[in-house]
This record gives C-alpha cells, sequence and structure tokens, in this order.
C-alpha cells in the first residue's frame, strides 16, 4: 500500500495468472497452452517480418489483420477489432460498452479477470450462479441488467452453451450488449460469431493463443456491429494507437489463413481430450463434459489441494482453484499424448 496510490489502486484484487514456472522436465498443464507449435506458415511469415522496417511503426489500423479476419468469418473489416491479447480486447470492452446504470450480468464461476474489469473500470456486476450441474443456464439471465458477458466455452469448466440458446440470449436483451468470450471455441464449441449480422447487440472476441498456439504473440480480436466496433476502436485510439506491432500482425494474418494446421492440431487436441478423460474416470474421476483444451476434473475420496501438491512434487503441474463451489476440482490443460500418460501415471501413484 501507498499513499500515493489512488482509491482505484486501493480497492483493486488484481488477476492472477496460472504460474510460468521454468524448470527441465516440467510437464506444464496449468495455463490452457497449445502442445503443439504455431503453424509453420506462421512462423515463417513472422521470421520475414522482423527484418529491417522495424524501425518504422506497424500499421495502426491493422488493415491486412482485420481484412484477413473479415475474409475468413464472411464480415467487412468494419466489423472486426484487433489488440494486443483477448484481455486487452475484453479490457477496451468492459470500458467502451458495458458500463451502465444496471449492473453487468455474468456467470459466478468463470474467467476470474470480469471481476477484475469491473473493478477496475467501476462497473456494478452480478454474478449468476452455474446451476447444480455447472452450466450457464440462460434463463436465469432474464433480470434487469446493462449488458451480459459469457464465456463460451465456460472456464474454468468447459461446459459449452449451445448456439441455439446464445440466440435466445440475444433476443431476450436486445437492448442490452452481448459478449460472448470464444477463447476455446475451437475445441469444440459453437462459434456465435455466423450470427454478428443478425444482432446488433453482439460483439464475439476470440484469442490465437489457444488453437493457434500463439500465446506468447498476444493477439485477439473482436467482431460486432459496426457501431460496437467504432466504441472499441475509440478507446483504443485514446489509449495506445500501435498496440500490435509488425511481427503479430504478420503471424497472426498467416495463423489465421492456415486453416487446415488448425483444424488438425485442434483435433488432435480432442482425441487426446477424450482419452485423459475416460483414463481420469476410471481413476474414480469426476470429469465436467468439456468443449476446451482442458478439463475439469474432481475425485471423490481425494482432497484437489493435496492431489496439486503431490502431483507438482512429480514436475506435473496443475491448475487449482480455492473460489467456492470448485474448491475440490483440478482444471488441467491437454498436453500430449506423452505428457498425458505421465499425469495418468503420476495420478495412480497418489490414489
Amino acid at each position: 500500500m501507498s499513499r500515493y496510490w489512488s482509491d482505484v489502486v486501493h480497492a483493486l484484487t488484481p488477476y492472477t495468472p496460472g504460474e510460468q514456472v521454468q524448470m527441465p522436465g516440467l510437464i506444464k498443464l496449468n495455463t490452457n497452452e497449445n502442445p503443439y507449435p504455431p503453424s509453420p506458415l506462421a512462423i515463417a511469415a513472422m521470421q520475414a517480418a522482423a527484418g529491417e522496417q522495424l524501425r518504422k511503426y506497424s500499421d495502426p489500423s491493422n488493415a491486412a489483420l482485420k481484412d484477413t479476419l473479415a475474409a475468413h468469418f464472411g464480415l467487412r473489416r468494419e466489423q472486426v477489432f484487433v489488440g494486443n491479447s483477448s484481455d486487452e480486447v475484453l479490457a477496451h470492452t468492459f470500458h467502451a460498452l458495458l458500463k451502465h446504470e444496471l449492473p453487468l450480468l455474468s456467470p459466478d464461476i468463470s474467467y476470474s479477470f470480469y471481476p477484475t474489469y469491473c473493478s477496475l473500470y467501476g462497473i456494478r456486476n452480478v454474478q449468476v450462479p452455474l446451476n447444480a450441474q455447472f452450466e450457464i443456464d440462460i434463463a436465469d439471465y432474464a433480470q434487469p441488467c446493462g449488458a451480459i458477458i459469457i464465456a463460451n466455452p465456460n472456464a474454468p469448466t468447459g461446459i459449452a452453451v449451445p448456439l441455439a440458446k446464445i440466440v435466445a440470449l440475444l433476443q431476450a436483451h436486445p437492448d442490452q450488449v452481448v459478449v460472448i468470450d470464444e477463447a476455446y471455441v475451437d475445441f469444440g464449441g459453437e462459434s456465435a460469431a455466423a450470427l454478428v449480422d443478425r444482432y446488433e447487440n453482439l460483439l464475439v472476441i476470440q484469442t490465437l493463443s489457444k488453437s493457434r498456439s500463439l500465446a506468447g504473440l498476444r493477439v485477439g480480436f473482436a467482431l460486432g456491429h459496426t457501431d460496437l466496433i467504432a466504441g472499441l476502436e475509440r478507446v483504443k485510439n485514446s489509449f495506445n494507437c500501435y498496440p500490435l506491432g509488425q511481427v503479430a500482425q504478420a503471424g497472426a494474418v498467416a495463423a489465421i489463413q492456415d486453416v487446415a494446421y488448425t483444424r488438425q492440431t485442434s483435433a488432435a487436441i480432442i482425441a487426446t481430450r477424450a482419452w485423459l478423460t475416460q483414463q481420469m474416470q476410471e481413476l474414480g474421476f469426476k470429469v465436467l463434459p468439456s468443449a476446451a483444451n482442458f478439463i475439469f476434473a474432481r475425485h471423490p475420496s481425494h482432497d484437489a489441494a493435496t492431489l496439486a501438491a503431490g502431483l507438482r512434487e512429480r514436475a506435473i503441474l496443475v491448475r487449482h482453484f480455492r473460489q467456492a463451489r470448485i474448491d475440490q476440482f483440478l482444471r488441467i490443460s491437454i498436453g500430449t499424448d506423452e505428457e498425458c500418460m505421465q499425469l495418468v501415471a503420476a495420478l495412480k501413484s497418489l490414489l
């Protein structure tokens, strides 16, 4: 604490990311990183961009990347916003679109950055409880609000909301912005991107960190009605006109264009997820149905924190949350087949 801090800073509880431990031989299944390398086309594009032109500012309009995303999703450039990670895109979204007299609705168990942004921007937040099956029940959002945000598939549960229910949510709240945060959608969810032209209150946010294996590049984007995108641009250009460098833009363009590679690696992760889910169930774990690149599991006879500590002693990191209702669950990122086999072997030794 410091007497020089503003009142806002004193009141903040910062987001706590997963550990980024540097240790030889570590099996890192705690931050939902993709176990496969980025597209070779993306790597080549970034290498080509890392030349003499770096002395110049990057394109502040991100035109090439926006055009690539627009073509990929069947939209226009004016319906696309890009930023330095989906977290930055979310920050601009909270600032530009989600602060209203009525509260913002969000799930009580979801991405823990949402409450942090609410505190930072002075947004009143009502957290809607997940149901007994840890699902987002759209009917529970039938209440007065200024805006709504949900992660789909949700994190850390991994459970997806069907697209038909997203449509119902949009139709029930035509005067409120509805944000669908789709960081994990390529691993089994249904994207709401196809709805952007039909609903002017919809904003879809995605990232290149997960299915495109570019967590270290920090590129995210939003898709929505031109009025929503214009609001995001006004905030961005009042904050930082150059959030994405030339290397990031070049790599992102190539990664989006390499559709075949994304499908191949995502399919591999989905197959490993199915295998790991079965193995965990045979060990007695309750595993929630996941449409993400992680699973969320608990064992009825073994404490989650104790299991996480035991795995750590065996150089395997998983994520344990101390939040009410989920403090007996472990969130386990899907690694390579070999990493997941070592995880199963370690769990057998602990049970």
